[in-house]
């Protein structure tokens, strides 16, 4: 599918802001990254159809607190959420299969704002399903499916209708690192009108244990998710990885209160990745970095919005206080 728009019946649009340059970001981020002292690579690569299938299943695991602790929180503020906010758009970054985002689509529904919903993901059977299945349930909506790279498409966005509520669930906030997180919520603040709002889950610091457990269930479904990078790259650019050859590994940094997924290679290899001209080497035991996910308080959540030109205007969270929704809007406004 190319740039274009593609339109069906007034109600949904959906457009591809990848275009042929989505290997391309692939290609770059596997080159700069496979060829650091600690090899690395951004975690939106892991989601391609297989990993947004596999993600869901995390979701529903025992040990992964994060998706049913803010869906809670969701089913209890969503209509003060919008009654806050007079909202009748809501953007959703990293939407995936918008089971979460109902509940703020409801409540716009109930309070007889709902215009339209503009979902933005990488992955595009992920986009074209969910926005096809949302056109059904909300038929007076207009879905806008954005098939695009939330750390560089935000420019694609359309124009606003009215109040618009963008929303960043999940604590995906915390696959960026400080520095990259700071110039996101930047980006975030300039997309914002005086009527609009911000929305962001963030996972709170907690015990180690707890932590632990999530990104390594008893299962094996967070190991097989975290391999799944490895399965990309051997499709997207003949890479021959062996995943199995390489162990999940997740563990707490104290220091920076972030979470890190790895790979360890298992015994020294060598693995060629034609499409880009690179072989890499792994010494037995040698990690690769596929994902930070950073854990907040409520005083580091208030001072990074801050620092992008946000306000806190309310924090909503559990009675555990694991995990937390902040609704945020542009300082001054």
């Amino acid at each position: 599918m190319n740039t274009r728009a593609i339109r069906r019946g007034g109600q949904l649009t959906l457009e591809n802001a990848l275009g042929p340059g989505g290997a391309r970001t692939l290609a770059d981020d596997a080159r700069h990254g496979l060829t650091r002292t600690l090899k690395q690579l951004p975690p939106k690569h892991l989601y391609d159809t297989r990993g947004a299938a596999l993600f869901d299943r995390i979701c529903e695991l025992p040990e992964y607190y994060p998706t049913r602790t803010e869906r809670a929180i969701l089913e209890r503020v969503a209509d003060e959420l919008i009654a806050a906010t007079g909202a009748g758009e809501l953007v959703e970054l990293g939407s995936g299969s918008a089971a979460k985002t109902r509940l703020l689509l409801d409540a716009m529904a109930a309070a007889g704002t709902l215009q339209r919903f503009v979902a933005v993901d990488v992955t595009e059977a992920v986009v074209r399903n969910g926005a096809a299945a949302l056109t059904r349930e909300y038929p007076g909506m207009h879905v806008h499916g954005l098939i695009g790279d939330f750390e560089r498409h935000l420019d694609r966005l359309p124009a606003a209708r009215g109040p618009r509520l963008v929303a960043f669930l999940g604590g995906t906030i915390g696959n960026f690192d400080p520095a990259a997180r700071g110039h996101f919520l930047r980006n975030i603040a300039g997309l914002l009108g005086e009527d609009d709002h911000l929305l962001l889950g963030t996972d709170l610091v907690k015990d180690r244990a707890t932590l632990e457990a999530a990104y390594d269930d008893a299962e094996g479904v967070t190991a097989e998710f975290n391999r799944n990078v490895l399965h990309v790259l051997n499709r997207e650019l003949g890479a021959n990885f062996d995943p199995s050859g390489f162990h999940h590994v997740a563990a707490f940094d104290t220091e920076n209160e972030w979470i890190e997924m790895r790979l360890r290679a298992r015994e020294a290899q060598e693995v060629a990745l034609p499409a880009i001209g690179l072989t890499v080497r792994f010494a037995a035991g040698e990690e690769m970095r596929t994902e930070i996910s950073a854990k907040f308080t409520r005083k580091r959540v208030a001072a990074e919005l801050a620092a992008a030109g946000l306000k806190l205007a309310a924090w909503h969270t559990d009675a555990n206080e694991w995990f937390a929704l902040s609704l945020a809007s542009r300082a001054g406004s």
